[in-house]
């Protein structure tokens, strides 16, 4: 009974109205701020160190900031949007598969039982009552043959909305520093990256604290990642500027 009742958990908790937290959500939150901090970092420092420019830094970061924040949100709605049209063409092939051939898809729900260690002696029992109820076979199947999650039809354009937002928020990180430094392009370059270290630490740290993991291990790979990637922007505008901007 404890395994038949494993089958229809997720089917009760929504039935029940119990909230699950969201992976989705947040991971597409990483992402656009994360991109944003880096990618726009990456920019104003490069621009920084080749004109001394204030007005131009600033061009140079909202021209950054608002190119980014439209190609993440196309590329979250485009890949979301790619995902579900997978799963549901996979969803189509399985449930033909199960009409046509049902006796081999019978082994492969089987197969899968074993592999949960389903005692011999219970694992003809519970194959029959799942193959009783075709939704429950291909809920199966889709999850643990093919190892794919359904996709809302909505998510698609939250995914876009909410990558878009936490790209134009992270992108302004690295900006403000600068704003308020005014012509001082050395404390606005100082400030801006201690500022992009310290909220790409947050960001890591809090990722751990909503998943697996250690916080500040998570915190600490965020941001020599991040940091990482910026200072190559700035490496290659040093070199090409001679050497000659600070």
């Amino acid at each position: 009974m404890a395994l038949r009742l494993k089958f229809w958990r997720r089917e009760v908790e929504d039935v029940t109205g119990e909230q699950h937290k969201q992976p989705g959500l947040l991971s597409d939150f990483i992402l656009g701020s994360q991109d944003g901090i880096v990618n726009v970092l990456g920019v104003i420092l490069g621009v920084a160190v080749a004109s001394q420019d204030f007005k131009i830094i600033l061009a140079g970061g909202l021209a950054a900031t608002f190119a980014e924040s439209i190609s993440m949100g196309a590329v979250a709605y485009t890949s979301t949007t790619a995902r579900r049209e997978f799963y549901l063409a996979e969803y189509e092939r399985e449930k033909r598969e199960i009409e046509e051939v049902p006796e081999q898809e019978k082994e492969e729900v089987r197969t899968i039982l074993q592999r949960w260690g389903v005692p011999s002696k219970e694992l003809e029992d519970i194959l029959v009552h799942i193959t009783m109820k075709p939704k429950a076979w291909l809920d199966i199947m889709m999850a643990h043959e093919l190892n794919l999650s359904p996709v809302d039809e909505k998510q698609a354009g939250k995914s876009a909305m909410l990558v878009g937002i936490a790209a134009i928020v992270g992108s302004l990180i690295p900006l403000l520093p600068f704003i308020f430094a005014g012509n001082a392009i050395l404390m606005g370059i100082i400030g801006s990256l201690i500022l992009s270290a310290l909220t790409l630490f947050i960001i890591g740290w809090y990722k751990a604290k909503m998943t697996v993991g250690r916080p500040h291990r998570s915190g600490l790979q965020m941001l020599v990642i991040g940091i990482s990637s910026a200072l190559a922007g700035f490496g290659v505008a040093f070199l090409v500027s001679g050497g000659k901007g600070l």
